[in-house]
């Protein structure tokens, strides 16, 4: 995935909390069987109101959320995540999200970063005295920034924050400790069951049977 260390970008002031994942994309699109072209889907119903907020300029342009209480909470779907990215937006910030789009959000370059509610009232105000200003997400100081307005930090999860950085998802970071993980397979008895390649590799190869000793 792509690297996230420092994003600018338009801030969209979202005033609403308990967003759940049906509401960020709607169950009907989890028909679909890729992981991209879902930026129709996001807040498809709420995007009927003419009035919602991404519908209004220039916060079609926005790839920054700040949003109230409880983001991401509801059904664990992925799509919700997907949604957002394929949008376009990098980060969304809040009181407190649904732990499991949190950790969704976190192995997939989005940016689930936590704020104060005084913080997310500090930030609504200035987004909405000017339209479109522009926001800084630094992820290696963790400080967002309405360019010469207000400045508030979040946190993040450490390993969380290191993935996001590196740009490495959960199977990047297992592939990087692939030669600790082959070493203890090798040590443990035969009879015991491992890892397997992938499908594509038992295709392509007999895989020899193992033997009890």
């Amino acid at each position: 995935m792509e690297p996230l260390r420092l994003h600018r970008g338009i801030g969209i002031p979202l005033r609403r909390q308990n967003i759940d994942t049906d509401q960020i994309v709607p169950s009907k699109f989890l028909k679909r069987t890729s992981r991209t072209g879902y930026d129709d889907a996001l807040f498809a119903e709420w995007r009927k109101d003419r009035e919602f907020i991404l519908n209004r300029e220039p916060y079609t342009k926005g790839s920054i959320i700040v949003a109230g209480p409880n983001f991401g909470i509801g059904s664990s779907r992925e799509h919700a995540v997907w949604a957002l990215r394929d949008y376009g937006v990098r980060a969304v910030l809040a009181p407190s999200f649904g732990d499991i789009f949190r950790a969704n959000a976190g192995f997939q370059g989005l940016l689930a970063g936590v704020i104060s509610p005084a913080d997310a009232e500090r930030l609504w105000t200035a987004l909405e005295a000017d339209p479109g200003v522009t926001m800084t997400v630094d992820l290696e100081r963790c400080v967002a920034e309405v360019d010469g307005v207000v400045r508030v930090p979040f946190t993040v999860a450490p390993h969380v924050r290191e993935a996001l950085m590196s740009g490495h998802d959960a199977i990047d970071l297992s592939l990087h400790e692939e030669d600790a993980i082959s070493a203890y397979e090798r040590s443990r008895a035969e009879w015991l069951p491992t890892t397997l390649p992938s499908r594509h590799e038992v295709d392509a190869v007999v895989r020899p049977a193992r033997t009890r000793s």
